[in-house]
C-alpha cells in the first residue's frame, strides 16, 4: 500500500496525488462529502444554476458507465448515490458542454482513535508541526493568523515540518490553551483530529552546548551555554542543566546539577530543560572527551535551525492505520 497525504483547510497551500485523487490547483480550496456509513447516501451538489445540463464523471468516466450506475441518480444538479461502498470512492466531477464547473470528493471517515498527535516546542518562541507521511498541514487557534500551510520537502530522519506564525506573548501566563486541528486524506480516507495544550507543556529545549572548562582548585568549572535557538533574554527565560561524566580512574558514571565536577573526569556531556516550569530534558549533548594537556576547548556550533521570535514549535506524529 503506497501512502500519499495531502491536507488542506481555511488556506491550501500545496497538494500531492493520491490514489483515486488528482492534483488540486493551489488557488482552490478542495471541495469533500464524507461518507457517515456505508450502505448510506450522499449527496454530490454541482456549482451551477438548477437549468444547466450537466454531466457527471467519476474519475472522468461518466458515471453512468461504471459498475455502480444503477446506484446513482441525478436530481437537478446534484448527483445522489445510494448504497455507498469502497468502490464510489474518489473524485466526482460536473461537466457542461465539454467544461468542467466544479469536483468534489467522495471519502470515508476514518476510524476513533486512529491517528496519535505528539505536540513539542523547543522554545517559547516556535511551534513546530511534524509527519510521517508526505504531506500535511495544521492550523492553530490563539495564532495571529490562523492558516493552513504545508511541507516544502522532507526533513533530515523522514518526516515532513512545518512553522506557523503567532502573536504569543512568551513573557505573559498562559490562560488559554492552543487547539491545533490536523485534517487528513490518505488513500481516499478522511482524518481529522484536534488537541488542545498549553505551549508550557510541550516545552523541550533543544541540546545545549558545553562552551569551556575551568580549572577550579581540585575541580573542573564547565560553562554551558544555551541552544541558540532558545527563548531570550536568556536572563529571564532560565535554564537549569544536569552533567552526566564518566570518571578516568573507573570508568564510573556520575550526575551532577552542579557545574563543578572532578577533574578525575574523563568525558562528558549536558542537557537542559526550563527551570521555571520544569519541562522535559532536552536531548543530551554528544560527548566531550576530557585530557590531562586538553581539557574542555570550545566546541564548534552545533547545527540547528534558526527560528524567528514569531514562531512556535510543534510536532505531530501519524502511524500507519493500514
Amino acid at each position: 500500500n503506497i501512502l500519499s497525504l495531502w491536507i488542506f483547510g481555511l488556506l491550501f497551500i500545496s497538494s500531492s496525488e493520491v490514489h483515486g485523487l488528482s492534483s488540486i490547483p493551489e488557488n482552490c480550496m478542495p471541495h469533500f462529502v464524507l461518507a457517515k456509513e456505508l450502505n448510506g447516501l450522499a449527496i454530490l451538489t454541482c456549482n451551477s444554476t438548477p437549468d444547466t445540463a450537466i454531466t457527471w464523471k467519476f474519475n472522468d468516466v461518466p458515471v453512468e458507465n461504471e459498475a455502480f450506475g444503477q446506484y446513482t441518480t441525478q436530481n437537478g444538479p446534484d448527483l445522489n448515490l445510494s448504497q455507498v461502498d469502497f468502490t464510489m470512492f474518489g473524485n466526482y466531477s460536473c461537466w457542461s458542454e465539454g467544461r468542467m464547473l466544479s469536483s468534489v470528493y467522495l471519502l470515508e471517515i476514518e476510524e476513533p482513535e486512529q491517528t496519535f498527535l505528539k505536540n513539542q516546542a523547543i522554545s517559547h518562541d516556535g511551534l513546530q508541526c511534524k509527519s510521517s507521511f508526505c504531506f500535511f498541514s495544521c492550523s492553530a487557534k490563539r495564532l495571529k493568523s490562523c492558516q493552513w500551510v504545508t511541507s516544502s520537502g522532507p526533513v533530515h530522519g523522514g518526516g515532513f515540518q512545518f512553522q506557523l506564525s503567532h502573536s504569543l506573548s512568551p513573557y505573559a501566563e498562559e490562560n488559554t490553551k492552543l487547539e491545533v486541528t490536523v485534517e487528513a486524506i490518505d488513500d481516499l480516507i478522511f482524518d481529522r483530529k484536534t488537541k488542545k495544550f498549553f505551549l508550557r507543556e510541550i516545552i523541550q529545549p533543544n541540546s545545549p552546548k558545553i562552551a569551556k572548562c575551568e580549572d577550579v582548585g581540585e575541580n573542573l568549572m564547565v560553562t554551558i551555554e544555551p541552544p541558540s535557538n532558545w527563548s531570550t533574554p536568556h536572563s529571564f527565560f532560565t535554564l537549569e542543566h544536569q552533567i552526566h561524566y564518566r570518571l578516568l580512574d573507573n570508568n564510573q558514571d556520575r550526575f551532577s546539577s552542579s557545574t563543578l565536577i572532578p577533574k578525575t573526569a574523563s568525558s562528558l556531556r549536558v542537557r537542559s530543560r526550563d527551570s521555571l516550569i520544569l519541562s522535559t530534558w532536552s536531548q543530551w549533548s554528544p560527548w566531550k572527551n576530557l585530557t590531562q594537556s586538553e581539557k574542555c576547548l570550545s566546541e564548534g556550533e552545533n547545527s540547528y535551525s534558526i527560528n524567528s521570535d514569531s514562531t512556535l514549535l510543534l510536532t505531530i506524529n501519524f502511524p500507519v492505520f493500514f
